[in-house]
């Protein structure tokens, strides 16, 4: 809480370029991502028991990350798939880029999307950041993954969103 105010504060005394930048959208409620590929009650029904099945599916994690905004907790979700993306990256320098990035928004202590990882999990990370390789977020990773599935998707699939999609 008291980074999310300190993350506004400083927006706030940067000279803004116009007035959108004040414009800050928190939905009540979560935004419902697109019609298109909304899932089957049968389908969406599955992802009460496995968050795996929901993060792989476009509609579900779109409705998953707009449920994790609505509660101020996105973060672990936006890592999860920062480092699925990062996995696809195949040049050595793309890869040393992007794994930069990723410790900077979300792994160093203050980042501004820091996910919660223990002590020994960020060493062993910031250890596999030296040379870095398609596996070295793996283990924050699986932490971030465990939290998510033990915290968050309890409360998604309790959520008056979720219960919609399964009626």
């Amino acid at each position: 809480r008291a980074k999310e105010i300190k993350t506004k504060l400083g927006t706030l005394l940067q000279k803004p370029d116009s007035a959108i930048d004040f414009i800050t959208p928190y939905p009540e409620r979560p935004e419902k991502p697109p019609k298109a590929q909304k899932p089957s009650p049968e389908e969406a029904l599955q992802w009460r028991d496995s968050l795996e099945k929901l993060l792989q599916n476009p509609y579900g994690l779109a409705s998953f990350r707009s449920f994790l905004r609505s509660e101020f907790s996105e973060e672990n979700a936006e890592f999860w798939v920062a480092c699925e993306d990062y996995k696809k990256t195949k040049p050595p320098m793309k890869m040393a880029e992007k794994a930069k990035k990723i410790y900077e928004e979300f792994i160093q202590t203050e980042a501004p999307k820091e996910v919660n990882i223990d002590h020994f999990t960020k060493a062993v990370t910031m250890k596999n950041l030296v040379e870095p390789s398609p596996s070295s977020f793996d283990m924050a990773q699986k932490r971030i993954f465990a939290l998510m599935e033990k915290d968050s998707l309890p409360r998604f699939v309790r959520s008056e969103f979720y219960q919609e999609l399964i009626k």
